[in-house]
C-alpha cells in the first residue's frame, strides 16, 4: 500500500511543510507546528480546487471597469473610513481591544440599516439573546428587521443565511465560530481559514455585506492567524481607551477605497455616535502653560488641530529617559540631538517626555516644529501663545522644510480663531486674519519663544 502523505501546519501563521519542525521557519514561533489529519487535508484540497481559476489572460486595456455601488450605513464616520459607504459583497473585519465598542458600534449600525428597510442578521457566539436585547434597548435599536442568532456552528449559520434574504450579516466574533468538518479548536488556522472562506464565498454569491468582529492580542494585532487579514476585503481597527469618550476607527486595508482616513466616534448613553465638532476635542486654549504647542495634523483629507505636550526635567541618571506617546520615539531622539548640535542645549542631562493629546498618533513629519517648540517651552519654563500654531518639517541639518496641504491646515486654524502661524514659507492663497511668519531654520525659532 502507498504511504499516506503527511502534512504539517503552523497554528500561528499557516506555514505548511511535509515534516515536523520544532520552530516555524516562517514566523519563528516554537511548538506550533501540528500534523493535519485526513479530513483537514481533504478540506484544503477542496478549497484549492474551488478557488482555482483557469480563465485565459485578458488585456488590461480591454477589461471593462465595474462601477462600485455603495449604500450608506447612516454613520458619517464609518462611511468615511469605508471609502463612501458599504459595498455589497464585501467582507469587512473590525478589530479592537475588549470594551472599546466593536459590538456596540455594529449593533448601532444594524439599527440604522434596519430603519432604512434592510434586513440584518446579527450572529453572536459570545453573548445571549437577552444580553443583546438589553444592549439594543440602551441603544434604542429595537427593530423588527434585526434578527439575532446565538450560534457558533458554521453549518447552522449558513443554513439560517440561506433560509432568508439578509442584506447585511454581522459575526461576533470570528474566533468563536467553528466548522464540524475540522477537529481543530475554534480560532486555529484551519478553522479561521475554512470559516472565512465560506463567509467570503457566500458574500460574493449573494452580493451581501458581511462584518466580522475580531479580537486583538496584547501587541495590538488581530488574534489568531494573519491569514484572516489577507482574505478579507477591508480591515478596520478600533483604537481608544475604554475609560475615555473618544474612539478612533482607522483603516489598515481597503480594496474599495483609501486607508488614510479615520473615523472619530464618541461614546454616549446611546452608544457610539459620530463625533460632532471634533475640531475642539484635541486641544484646549483656556490656560497657557509651559510645554504646550498647537499644530495641525492631516488624517486623510481631514485637518485636525492637536496639542503637543512636552515635559523636560533634570535627570539623576547617566542615561536620561526619552518617552513619546502618539509620536515616534526615534524621531524624538533625532530632534533632541539636533537641538544639542545647533542650539547647544544640554538635553543629555534632561529627561524628555512627549504626549499628543486626545490619543491621536502622528504619522507625519509636519508636526516636528510644534514638538521642538513644546520642548523649548518646557525647558525655558516659558508658555507659548495659545493663538499661535506651529507647522513645519525639520531636517537633520536644522532647516525647516515645507509641508503638504499647508493652505488646508491654515484654513482650519483660521476657523478656530488662531491669530498667528509659524510656517516654513507663506501660503499661496491669502488667508485673512491669520498672520504667517516664515522660519526656515531651527535656530531662528528661539526668537518666537
Amino acid at each position: 500500500m502507498a504511504k499516506s502523505k503527511q502534512l504539517f501546519e503552523c497554528q500561528a501563521c499557516g506555514y505548511q511543510t511535509s515534516k515536523w519542525m520544532g520552530k516555524c521557519p516562517n514566523c519563528g514561533t516554537w511548538e506550533q507546528i501540528i500534523e493535519l489529519n485526513k479530513t483537514q487535508i481533504e478540506v484544503l484540497k477542496q478549497m484549492s480546487t474551488a478557488t482555482a481559476n483557469y480563465e485565459k489572460a485578458q488585456s488590461l486595456a480591454k477589461i471593462k471597469e465595474d462601477v462600485i455601488q455603495r449604500y450608506s450605513s447612516h454613520s458619517k464616520e464609518l462611511d468615511l473610513v469605508l471609502g463612501g459607504g458599504i459595498v455589497p459583497g464585501s467582507l469587512v473585519l473590525i478589530g479592537g481591544s475588549p470594551g472599546v465598542g466593536k459590538s456596540t458600534l455594529l449593533l448601532k449600525i444594524a439599527g440604522n440599516l434596519a430603519n432604512s428597510e434592510k434586513k440584518v442578521l446579527y450572529i453572536s457566539g459570545e453573548e445571549s439573546k437577552s444580553q443583546l436585547k438589553l444592549r439594543a434597548n440602551r441603544l434604542e435599536v429595537n427593530h423588527s428587521d434585526i434578527f439575532l442568532l446565538t450560534e457558533i456552528k458554521l453549518e447552522n449559520i449558513l443554513a439560517e443565511c440561506h433560509n432568508s434574504d439578509y442584506a447585511v450579516i454581522i459575526v461576533d466574533s470570528i474566533q468563536t465560530i467553528y466548522s464540524e468538518k475540522l477537529t481543530a479548536a475554534p480560532g486555529s488556522v484551519s478553522q479561521v481559514r475554512e470559516i472565512t472562506f465560506e463567509l467570503m464565498r457566500y458574500a460574493k454569491e449573494k452580493n451581501i455585506a458581511i462584518f466580522i468582529i475580531g479580537h486583538i492580542t496584547k501587541d495590538g494585532a488581530i488574534a489568531g492567524p494573519r491569514i484572516l487579514e489577507h482574505m478579507v476585503d477591508t480591515v478596520l481597527y478600533f483604537e481608544g481607551d475604554a475609560s475615555k469618550e473618544l474612539r478612533l476607527l482607522r483603516g489598515f486595508k481597503n480594496r474599495f477605497g483609501s486607508t488614510s482616513e479615520i473615523g472619530i466616534f464618541e461614546m454616549s448613553q446611546k452608544g457610539l455616535i459620530s463625533a460632532n465638532d471634533i475640531s475642539k476635542k484635541f486641544f484646549t486654549r483656556e490656560n497657557s502653560s509651559p510645554g504646550s504647542a498647537i499644530t495641525v495634523a492631516m488624517e486623510g483629507t481631514r485637518p485636525i488641530i492637536l496639542e503637543i505636550q512636552a515635559l523636560v526635567s533634570e535627570s539623576n541618571f547617566p542615561n536620561p529617559k526619552r518617552s513619546a506617546t502618539g509620536f515616534e520615539l526615534n524621531r524624538l531622539n533625532m530632534l533632541l540631538a539636533l537641538l544639542e548640535k545647533k542650539i547647544e542645549l544640554p538635553f543629555n542631562h534632561y529627561d524628555v517626555f512627549i504626549n499628543v493629546s486626545g490619543g491621536i498618533k502622528i504619522n507625519e513629519t509636519a508636526c516636528d516644529l510644534a514638538v521642538v517648540a513644546a520642548i523649548l517651552s518646557s525647558f525655558n519654563n516659558r508658555p507659548l501663545s495659545k493663538d499661535t500654531i506651529f507647522l513645519g518639517e525639520i531636517t537633520l541639518i536644522g532647516n525647516i522644510r515645507d509641508i503638504f496641504n499647508l493652505d488646508l491646515r491654515l484654513k482650519e486654524a483660521k476657523m478656530q480663531n488662531f491669530k498667528k502661524a509659524i510656517v516654513p514659507k507663506k501660503p499661496i492663497s491669502n488667508i485673512s486674519e491669520l498672520k504667517c511668519y516664515e522660519v526656515n531654520e531651527v535656530s531662528k525659532l528661539i526668537d518666537w519663544m
